[in-house]
């Protein structure tokens, strides 16, 4: 089964937001929520020796996807190219899945009384599109692909970077896909990070 995912370049991203923007309009988000919401970690560290970088989130595609777990209704299932959809029509609104995410990137949409989520933007990539958010990235930060695919763009852009340099989003056995890649010019990569102030724009590291 594919492993699609999006890799994203945190060396080149600028957090500009064009990903949320670009999302929203493609998929008609509602007014207020956010499939992918651009993060910003730090300030952490003592001058001069800081790290402060943009951290775009969308659904990690988890191999052990939680929200397909605790869903009563199969609303939130994995499709057959490996990808974790909602079913609108079976969603009850019970918000379990939303619960169970480990990085809270999935909407309640008011209006429809359902959950939702990035889709990959399945419509586009089954016509070998890309995704909104890769295609308007004005860094090119963001690449597309499936991990287990060599020559896929996620896959050619990973094989650049040494392991450490690659990271993902804290794993609590769930397995996100979803990859990162920040290397040493940006600064230290911060294995936890939690909202702070207004949930979609600002984080900060975890004290231990």
């Amino acid at each position: 089964m594919a492993r699609n995912c999006i890799v994203v370049n945190l060396d080149r991203c600028t957090g500009c937001f064009g990903c949320e923007v670009a999302c929203k309009m493609e998929n008609g988000v509602a007014l207020g929520e956010r499939w992918s919401k651009v993060l910003t970690v730090g300030p952490v560290g003592e001058y001069p020796d800081m790290t402060r970088y943009a951290l775009p989130t969308m659904c990690q595609q988890c191999e052990n996807a939680p929200c397909v777990s605790v869903c009563p209704t199969g609303a939130s299932y994995r499709d057959e190219d490996g990808v974790v959809l909602v079913d609108k029509e079976k969603c009850i609104g019970c918000k379990y899945c939303m619960m169970a995410c480990p990085y809270g990137v999935r909407s309640w949409n008011a209006a429809e009384k359902c959950v939702e989520k990035c889709t990959l933007c399945g419509h586009l990539t089954s016509q070998d599109k890309l995704p909104a958010c890769v295609k308007s990235c004005a860094a090119g930060a963001r690449f597309y692909g499936d991990l287990d695919d060599p020559n896929s763009d996620a896959s050619k852009e990973l094989a650049k970077y040494d392991a450490a340099e690659i990271h993902t989003l804290q794993d609590v056995g769930n397995a996100p896909a979803t990859r990162y890649i920040m290397t040493s010019m940006i600064g230290q990569w911060q294995e936890r990070v939690e909202p702070k102030g207004h949930p979609h724009t600002a984080a900060s590291p975890v004290a231990e």
